[in-house]
This record gives structure tokens, sequence and C-alpha cells, in this order.
């Protein structure tokens, strides 16, 4: 199953800057994903994913929202993305989100 780390660049940090928790974690360097640049779906892709619609409740949850359709709790950024949704505190009780059904071609719309 692809994550959102699959295509994404390691940058190795060994800079001045992060020389005192380099030596604090007694390693050479560090290690760091670049940020991932995702694009926005166009209509027409949008238009091609099947999907189903939530009513937000209380208590929902992306990551609970992630496992029931996708089985993986990983992928509930990919429902807050696809809802333009950063955090459940954007999301109001009775508000309508749609949840895309098939991950492996969301994830390509993404450009994950």
């Amino acid at each position: 199953m692809p994550t959102r780390y699959n295509n994404t660049r390691k940058l190795i940090n060994d800079s001045e800057y992060y020389r005192s928790l380099i030596k604090s974690r007694d390693v050479k360097r560090i290690e760091q994903y670049a940020t991932p640049v995702l694009s926005n779906p166009t209509v027409r892709q949008r238009a091609i994913l099947k999907k189903t619609k939530h009513i937000w409740k209380y208590g929902d949850r992306f990551y609970k929202l992630a496992y029931q359709y996708y089985g993986d709790e990983r992928f509930w950024w990919v429902i807050a993305w696809y809802n333009a949704a950063p955090t459940e505190a954007h999301l109001k009780t009775g508000t309508v989100i749609s949840i895309p059904l098939n991950i492996e071609k969301v994830l390509g719309v993404l450009g994950v």
C-alpha cells in the first residue's frame, strides 16, 4: 500500500545550525523528508472518483473514518485534504463531507 512518503526525497541535514542537536543525539547527521507537494484534483478528476457522503457527527475523527473506509487510519489526511478541512475543528456537526473510496486512485490524483 502506498504511503505519502513513497515518492518523497530524503534530505540529509548536517548543517551547523543543528550541530547541538546532532551532538546531543550522538549521530552524524539528521535525515528528514522533503515537504511533499500535493496537487489539487481537477473538477474532471474529482468527477471520475467514486465517493460517498458522510454527515459529520459528534465524535467523528478523520483517522476513524480512514480506518472505516480504507482499513488504515494513516490515510486520515486524504479525507482532510479532499474536503479542504485540515483538522476536525474545521468541521461542524451536520457538515456533509465526501469520502473518496478507491485509495489508490485518490493517491494518484493527489500526486502521491
